[in-house]
């Protein structure tokens, strides 16, 4: 990951069109004693080699509340080669109706460790219980492996709920980092009714 020089103490202003995140970077260094709960009419399962306009269509529909961006503005072969590499696991929750309505993404590729790159439910599916399965099922899958680690990061645009979530399921707080994007809503990668919650900037 790469890192930056300190910021300056107090505020640092934006050129309007920039986006300022504040990330928190939490991890795990061993398998918490949790069971997942009975899925009930949802159904949790690998999602093999997914088509690059499946996933991104989900991707989308999950994070684009959230500012979820990185896989919308990366190349096919970029996608490609993540999300059908043997060391990438994909997960989806599927509605009693066969929809998708959660997306899962773990990373074995550090050897040791395993990154929870994303984990998140359509609009209509939060708060039904969905979440929970998801995430206990990320931490059995990503224990299922010899890692030493399983860490994740997310930021303040995600839901104001997400960092009390991933501590509840056994996740530590142990960094914080600032990252400073281009509004997507603004570049055309996203429509500008996206992430109501982060004020829209004109240059």
């Amino acid at each position: 990951m790469k890192t930056n020089p300190p910021l300056p103490m107090g505020y640092s202003e934006l050129p309007r069109g920039k986006l300022a995140n504040v990330v928190t970077c939490l991890e795990m260094r061993e398998k918490p004693d949790v069971s997942a709960p009975a899925p009930g009419a949802l159904r949790f399962e690998r999602w093999q080699t997914p088509s690059l306009d499946d996933y991104r269509q989900l991707f989308r529909e999950v994070g684009e509340n959230w500012l979820w961006l990185s896989r919308l503005i990366i190349s096919n072969e970029s996608l490609a080669a993540i999300i059908h590499d043997p060391d990438v696991e994909i997960y989806t929750i599927l509605s009693e109706e066969g929809r998708r309505i959660g997306l899962l993404e773990l990373d074995f590729r550090e050897p040791g460790e395993c990154e929870l790159v994303f984990c998140g439910l359509v609009p209509d599916a939060i708060g039904q219980g969905a979440g929970k399965l998801l995430i206990t099922q990320a931490v059995a899958r990503a224990w299922a492996r010899p890692i030493n680690r399983f860490w994740l990061h997310t930021c303040h645009f995600d839901h104001p709920s997400a960092i009390f979530f991933y501590q509840k399921a056994g996740f530590k707080p142990y960094a914080f980092l600032v990252e400073v994007i281009d509004d997507p809503r603004l570049s055309g990668h996203m429509p500008e009714t996206a992430a109501p919650h982060v004020p829209l900037l004109r240059p």
